[in-house]
């Protein structure tokens, strides 16, 4: 069933996305998203073929400003006329996914298979989240940042049997990372790994991303059983592999795994989430028409890829990747070149590069942002004043905030561009179409608007469950007493709703600070500190007291040239949201032998478990004590 866009483009994002009787306001806090425009049933594949391909085969798809034209071989391309870089349209781009999808079934891959992934953001990767879905096989995306114990506790954990990745990125040698760590994947044949650390691994791809074809083929002659990526593509139509996935096209179903994704880990050990077309499709499409995406928006996606490209390919949009991993300065220059609507990120790359382009400007050069329109911020709240130089600065004055996690494939709310610069900066935003959520008392009951309440979501978009964790499943995702329909998944995370539905989040539970009895929320204290122009930003946690139980702690990293005292860092929090508020303790990053950047995951959360770890041995040690408090 298509989904009428331009129908949707109006009742998603103009009309207040919250269920009740009209000119009445909420008074709990429990809202349910609009309903009356059917979810879409296709899968990935029948999708991409029937509303995106038919409708926009000539436009722009995907640029990558890294990648030579022709880095997959194959015949020659028109790359949108362009010879420097990778450019391709849609119909090209399906050129190529047909031809690694047939290659995929060559090698042997079958539906329900494990692929995994170890790539930044380069067009293998683009292709093979399309690839993949066509024949039924489940993506697992890898964080190219692990360390040996956790690829292969992650390899595994879901049995992955086939291993596509890079050689490097920055620091990080896999090809050597590998046969040093596994003698077996030197010796074992393509096609037929036998490596005893690694028993479910079959074959292993290598798609070249370095410039250095010598040490590339050294690589590979130093792994025998990896495959170069450009000899796996089947570039003819006429071939074996064509009746077997029309076969395996006929079996494909919406409600089937296609993608494992590994939970960020903020508070834990990963774990891995299994989401569906369904979950991914149309969780794509409702992003889209929050940020009223067309055919002719060209999205600068800067974050690792997992979710971020669907919802601009599902309209048609082109797709930049400026560098493999995050880099201020090109994201700044793709902007520039490519024109871009859109532009993609977490609050700590929107400061990389507003710090790029402020430097730019100092040193005399002028900067053309008129084309940027919109874009999503995620991972973690987005500052008034930040929000403000990301418009004033950058032109996004229709950049919207969204807020989920993994295990809701993954915006269950978002604001629009109808949102106040208030409504965009305090919360995020309302509930998406075809999505339930409440917020509950630790009794399960649902709190009044304006008290905090655990955030819990249900509808199409929630995981099929953890990959063969059973218990971590019914842990998170349960049923509410009285409500046999819906399966509520209990987020972790604390927020406040308004009579309009609108959600504010102030903190994950395990990080609210509990001082004297009295909880405090960490998202209002960051927000007050993030304001001071010498910080570039904060992170508040719980650092133990015999007074109190806990008190404010607050990591704060410095602007560039940025000075400020945390004498000043208490003051300003005390004096402008409750006293209580104010740190107690105040460390610098990159003094006392700190790292100089927040630690966070691959998603952009801070990892505040490592904070309140760090915090603590600190305070142990009396370091970081404001005298004052």
């Amino acid at each position: 069933m298509s989904w009428p866009f331009s129908f949707l483009r109006q009742s998603c994002c103009r009309v207040p996305p919250v269920s009740r009787p009209a000119g009445r306001f909420l008074s709990l806090s429990s809202v349910e998203g609009p309903s009356h425009i059917p979810l879409v049933n296709a899968t990935l594949s029948e999708y991409f073929s029937r509303q995106v391909l038919e409708k926009h085969s000539a436009r722009p798809a995907l640029i990558c400003r890294n990648e030579s034209p022709r880095s997959h071989g194959g015949p020659l391309s028109h790359n949108l006329g362009v010879r420097t870089h990778l450019a391709w349209d849609f119909e090209e781009f399906d050129v190529h996914i047909k031809a690694l999808t047939r290659g995929l079934l060559n090698m042997g891959v079958k539906k329900g298979d494990r692929v995994g992934v170890i790539m930044g953001n380069v067009s293998a990767y683009g292709s093979l989240q399309w690839a993949c879905s066509s024949i039924g096989a489940i993506l697992v995306t890898i964080n190219p940042a692990y360390r040996l114990h956790e690829f292969v506790n992650t390899l595994n954990l879901v049995g992955v049997s086939h291993l596509f990745m890079v050689p490097e990125i920055r620091t990080s040698c896999y090809t050597s990372l590998f046969a040093d760590a596994f003698p077996a994947l030197r010796e074992s044949s393509q096609g037929n790994i036998q490596e005893p650390a690694l028993p479910a691994l079959r074959s292993m791809v290598v798609v070249n991303n370095t410039p250095d074809l010598t040490k590339f083929q050294n690589d590979l002659h130093g792994l025998k059983c990896a495959i170069d990526w450009r000899e796996i593509m089947v570039w003819r139509e006429d071939t074996k592999e064509k009746k077997l996935l029309e076969e395996i096209s006929a079996s494909l179903d919406k409600d089937d795994i296609i993608s494992l994704q590994f939970t960020s880990g903020t508070t834990g050990s990963p774990k891995a989430v299994s989401l569906t077309h369904s979950n991914l499709l149309n969780n794509a499409l409702s992003i889209a028409q929050c940020m009223r995406l067309t055919p002719e928006d060209v999205l600068c996606n800067a974050p690792p890829l997992f979710h971020w490209n669907l919802a601009a390919w599902s309209q048609g949009s082109c797709v930049v990747y400026s560098s493999e991993m995050f880099d201020a300065a090109a994201v700044v220059d793709a902007v520039v070149d490519e024109k871009c609507s859109v532009l993609h990120g977490v609050p700590t790359h929107f400061l990389s590069i507003l710090t790029e382009v402020e430097k730019r400007e100092q040193a005399g050069k002028q900067l053309d942002f008129s084309s940027l329109r919109t874009g999503m911020a995620g991972a973690s709240p987005v500052p008034i004043e930040l929000m403000k130089k990301l418009i004033g600065k950058l032109n996004l004055a229709e950049l919207t905030v969204a807020y989920g996690m993994t295990e809701t494939s993954p915006i269950s709310f978002q604001t629009s561009p109808d949102d106040s610069l208030l409504h965009r900066t305090e919360t995020v935003g309302r509930v998406l179409p075809h999505v339930k959520a409440k917020l509950i008392d630790p009794m399960g009951n649902t709190v009044p608007v304006g008290t905090p309440g655990e955030v819990c979501v249900s509808g199409y978009l929630l995981q099929q469950g953890y990959w063969k964790d059973e218990k971590q499943t019914r842990a998170a995702m349960r049923r509410h007493p009285g409500d046999e329909v819906n399966l509520w998944m209990h987020t972790g995370d604390k927020g406040i709703m308004d009579k309009d539905g609108h959600l504010k989040i102030v903190g994950r539970i395990k990080d609210i600070i509990i001082r004297g009895g009295e909880n405090l929320f960490p998202v209002q204290i960051e927000d007050v500190i993030a304001r001071h122009p010498a910080i570039l930003e904060a992170a508040a946690v719980a650092v133990p007291d015999e007074q109190f139980g806990e008190v404010v702690g607050a990591w704060v990293v410095r602007q560039p040239n940025g000075h400020i005292t945390s004498e000043e860092v208490r003051r300003s929090v005390g004096e402008n949201i409750n006293p209580q508020n104010a740190p107690t303790w105040v460390w610098f990053a990159g003094e006392n032998g700190t790292p100089e950047v927040l630690p966070k995951t691959a998603s952009g959360k801070v990892m505040k478990h490592l904070l309140r770890e760090w915090g603590r041995e600190l305070a142990d040690k009396r370091v970081g004590r404001i005298v004052s408090a």
